[in-house]
């Protein structure tokens, strides 16, 4: 896999973290792992669709780090998508995170600047945009709506056509213009991956023994 090479070295770094999650949060995870291996082993379209508040900051995390984790165990027939309860923009702060990872980001400007991310070679092309979880660029039937924080889903009770599954973060924006700011970031931005990573290899060893 040709990962671009600041993003392949985080990788190497993310991968013993992915040994090291919790016994609770591996329970929460499996959920998610679940849900991917049973639409794989049905051969079905796998859509993700990651739901906090204002679609700013741990959804777009979330979205892209999926993303990038099913691309890394070879995981077909899926996309992941994100969304709010009411539409901002992707913060710059959370950006500014995800480019430390290595990711590539692609700003075009404006009030919610429609970001293009990258990560390898030949990798998906990743669109991330501050929007409504039921906003025409998402899925309305068959997908997972996997909620990212607790007010989400709390103020979302019902989700027309979605799966609901809960795997809350701790929202970064509480060290937002404090000396703890990048570093709160990186912490999410690293737990959300290994997190991602976690349920990418869980889902893809259950497909694996079932077949």
């Amino acid at each position: 896999m040709k990962f671009y090479p600041v993003f392949r070295r985080y990788i190497e770094s993310l991968l013993p973290d992915v040994e090291h999650i919790p016994t609770e949060r591996q329970q929460v995870l499996h959920v998610l792992a679940e849900y991917i291996a049973d639409r794989s082993q049905e051969e079905l379209p796998i859509q993700l669709n990651f739901i906090c508040t204002h679609n700013s900051r741990r959804s777009h995390i979330s979205q892209i780090w999926a993303t990038a984790a099913a691309f890394y165990y070879g995981i077909k027939n899926i996309r992941c998508y994100s969304g709010g309860t009411e539409a901002t923009a992707f913060n710059p702060r959370a950006v500014k995170a995800m480019e430390r990872a290595g990711f590539w980001i692609d700003n075009p400007g404006g009030i919610n600047p429609h970001y293009l991310v990258t990560f390898a070679e030949e990798g998906p092309h990743i669109e991330c945009f501050s929007k409504v979880y039921d906003d025409p660029h998402n899925p309305s039937q068959h997908f997972a709506a996997v909620m990212t924080c607790s007010d989400a889903d709390a103020n979302c009770p019902f989700i027309p056509g979605a799966t609901r599954i809960s795997v809350t973060y701790e929202d970064p924006k509480v060290a937002d213009d404090t000396p703890l700011e990048s570093q709160r970031y990186n912490e999410r931005v690293r737990q959300i991956g290994a997190e991602m990573f976690y349920a990418m290899r869980v889902s893809k060893e259950i497909t694996s023994t079932v077949r």
